[in-house]
C-alpha cells in the first residue's frame, strides 16, 4: 500500500477527530462528567498522534545524505512510538488521574441528554476511519477473528494501519464504555460511577498504548523480513548457475517498503572476476524480483574469501 493510501486513511482519522474533540471537551465543560472528559483527553491524544503519522510518513520519504545514507525510513517507526508514547501520557494517565479525583470528589452529571449525543455523533464520527482501516487490515490478515488481527499487528512492518485500527478500536470501545458509566451515574444517581468509567477507559487507553509500544520498538530497533521474503531470496538465488550455496542471509526492514540484506555466497570454483561481477548482477537482480521491497543488497563472496585466504 502506497503512502497515499496510508495519508488517506490517517487524513480521515484526523478529520474526525478534530471534530470529535470539540464536542467532547465542549459536553464535558457542560456535564460536568468526568467520562466525557476522559474521552476528551482521548481524542486529543488521537488528533495529535495523526498529525505525528503524517510527518512520520513526510519525513520517511527524505532521500539519503551523508549523515544518513540509509536514508530516513526509520522515521516512520520512531513516529510510531511516540503515538504510543502518547496514548500512554495523555490519553491513559489523564483518564486515569480524572476518574480518581471524581471517585474521590463525585459530582452529579448535567447536561445528560447533550452528553449521549455527543457519544452518538463521535460514534458516527469514529467509524468511518475505522472502518477504512479495518478494511486495509483485512487485505493483510490471515485466519479469522481477533487473533488473526493481533497476528497481523504483529507480522506488520508498516505501523500506520495498525495504529489507526488499533486507536479507533479502543475509541470505540471507550465510546461505548462512556456510554453505560455515565447513563448509570445518572439514573442509578450515583456519580461515583462516573468516575469509575474514566478509570476504565485509561485502563483501556494504557493496554492499546503499551501494544502498541511493544510492536514500534521492534521495528525501531530493526526487524527482519518475514520468513516468507527471505524463503523467495533464497530461492532466487539458488536458482542462478554461479551459485554453489547460499550460506547466511541476515535482513532488516529500514522502512516498510525498504529492506536491507547481507548474504553470503559461495561461487562455484574457476569463476573468472568478470563472471563473478556478472552473477552478483545477477542475484541482485533475482533478489529484487522476488521481494520489489528489498533496497540494498550486499553480498560476501565466500568463494574468494577462500582464493584470497590460500594466497
Amino acid at each position: 500500500m502506497n503512502n497515499n493510501k496510508h495519508k488517506k486513511i490517517i487524513y480521515a482519522a484526523l478529520i474526525g477527530n478534530l471534530a470529535i474533540t470539540l464536542m467532547k471537551f465542549f459536553a464535558a465543560s457542560v456535564s460536568g462528567s468526568s467520562a466525557m472528559l476522559a474521552e476528551a483527553f482521548h481524542s486529543t491524544a488521537d488528533s495529535g498522534n495523526q498529525i505525528m503519522m503524517l510527518l512520520g510518513l513526510a519525513r520517511s520519504g527524505k532521500a539519503p545524505d551523508e549523515r544518513h545514507p540509509f536514508g530516513y525510513s526509520k522515521e516512520l517507526y520512531f513516529w510510531a512510538f511516540i503515538v504510543a508514547v502518547s496514548i500512554f501520557f495523555v490519553g491513559a494517565a489523564l483518564s486515569i488521574f480524572e476518574g480518581i479525583h471524581k471517585v474521590l470528589h463525585p459530582q452529579p452529571i448535567e447536561s445528560f441528554r447533550l452528553t449521549l449525543i455527543v457519544l452518538g455523533l463521535s460514534a458516527l464520527f469514529e467509524a468511518y476511519p475505522w472502518f477504512v482501516a479495518l478494511r486495509e487490515a483485512r487485505k493483510k490478515k490471515t485466519g479469522t477473528g481477533l487473533k488473526s488481527y493481533i497476528n497481523m499487528a504483529v507480522k506488520s512492518k508498516n505501523p500506520t494501519v495498525m495504529v489507526v485500527l488499533f486507536e479507533d478500536t479502543a475509541a470505540l470501545i471507550g465510546l461505548f464504555t462512556a456510554f453505560i458509566g455515565i447513563s448509570l451515574a445518572h439514573y442509578l444517581q450515583m456519580p461515583i460511577i462516573d468516575g469509575i468509567t474514566s478509570i476504565i477507559i485509561g485502563i483501556i487507553l494504557l493496554a492499546v498504548a503499551l501494544f502498541l509500544a511493544r510492536e514500534t520498538k521492534e521495528l525501531l530497533i530493526g526487524e527482519s523480513a518475514s520468513r516468507a521474503n527471505r524463503d523467495k531470496m533464497y530461492q532466487a538465488v539458488s536458482g542462478i548457475p554461479e551459485v554453489c550455496k547460499c550460506g547466511s542471509l541476515m535482513t532488516m526492514h529500514l522502512g516498510p517498503d525498504d529492506i536491507l540484506v547481507n548474504l553470503e555466497v559461495e561461487f562455484k570454483d574457476n569463476l573468472s572476476t568478470d563472471e563473478v561481477e556478472s552473477a552478483i548482477d545477477k542475484i541482485e537482480l533475482e533478489i529484487k524480483k522476488a521481494v520489489p521491497a528489498v533496497g540494498k543488497i550486499y553480498i560476501e563472496a565466500e568463494s574468494l574469501k577462500k582464493g584470497l585466504a590460500d594466497k
